[in-house]
């Protein structure tokens, strides 16, 4: 059983890079920054670096949503279970959806089910749930702010020049969210497998490093193989982007999960790369960006915790 949760675990991890590789790279492959072999060995080098530095989100996701009491290998199958039917499906339909938001729904549905609702550290709970609302909205803001600024510092720059020096910081601009990406969503299986190792030992929870190796390295090997429908949904399907688009895009995403990060809070990097993507487009005219397009990516989020929620509880219940 503890052999099976670490597979899980690892195959969640994949799911993730799979999904989220879009997060760091479609911007950069959309505005042909970098080739998209370069961009993708780029965002799972610096995927596996952010994942093996700064445990706070593996210690909230390990204790923190779920008394530990409560959590044992039936709970562990059900809710990795149910992130990876769901971010299977969102990946081929190419809906970027919380890879995080999904196992933290799908382990509160399965714990509820095994021991009912005392099992939830529900203040934990209500901080993931509200980070739907507030991450989105500083991407979109931090990306419209980022962006006008841009545009009123530069005005006097000829346009070619802007061009190729954002071209090569939009490429930095990228590694941060690679790093920033790993350093939350890269922390998701290393908390579910010092979960495992606590029912398996009966010792305290801890993160040894073999753990915090297989997470970064299942997560990196994700992202090389990619999730290019997501890719091109996020890179091109919401609004045209150009080099400074994508820095500004970025650099506010980046900057909003790193912040979280610090916190030990689990927030979605898709939210706010998506979210920053739509401020950033509505500085040329509102209706340059695809509200259609996003409309369909924000139900895609809402759904994620009731989908995953009920999954989680029907496998929670039959196991």
């Amino acid at each position: 059983m503890f052999i099976l949760v670490i597979v899980l675990a690892v195959a969640f991890a994949v799911i993730n890079g799979f999904n989220d590789a879009a997060n760091a790279i479609a911007t950069l492959v959309s505005t042909r920054g970098l080739s998209p072999l370069r961009a993708v060995i780029m965002a799972a080098i610096l995927n596996f670096v952010g994942a093996a530095t700064g445990l706070a989100v593996a210690y909230t996701i390990g204790k923190g949503i779920v008394s530990p009491e409560y959590i044992d290998y039936g709970v562990m199958i059900a809710a990795l279970s149910a992130v990876i039917i769901w971010g299977v499906v969102a990946t081929r339909l190419g809906l970027p959806v919380s890879i995080s938001h999904s196992f933290v729904a799908g382990l509160v549905g399965a714990a509820i089910a095994a021991a009912g609702s005392a099992s939830v550290v529900w203040n934990t709970f209500a901080e993931v749930v509200s980070s739907v609302a507030i991450a989105p909205a500083l991407g979109f803001a931090g990306g419209l702010s980022l962006m006008i600024a841009i545009m009123w510092l530069l005005r006097r720059r000829a346009p070619l020049q802007v061009e190729g020096t954002f071209s090569r910081l939009h490429i930095l601009s990228s590694a941060f969210m690679a790093y920033s990406h790993g350093k939350n969503d890269g922390q998701m299986p290393i908390g579910i497998m010092a979960m495992a190792l606590v029912i398996h030992t009966g010792n305290e929870f801890h993160i040894p490093f073999w753990m915090i190796a297989l997470s970064a390295s299942a997560i990196s090997m994700g992202t090389i193989f990619g999730g290019w429908r997501v890719i091109k949904t996020v890179g091109i399907k919401i609004t045209a982007l150009r080099p400074v688009h994508g820095f500004a895009a970025m650099t506010s995403a980046a900057t909003v999960v790193e912040i979280a990060s610090t916190f030990g809070i689990p927030v979605s990097t898709t939210h706010c790369v998506s979210s920053s993507i739509m401020g950033v487009g509505a500085t040329k005219r509102l209706s340059a960006v695809r509200w259609g397009v996003a409309g369909n990516i924000v139900l895609a989020w809402v759904l994620t915790f009731p989908i995953c929620g009920i999954i989680g509880w029907l496998l929670g219940s039959i196991l």
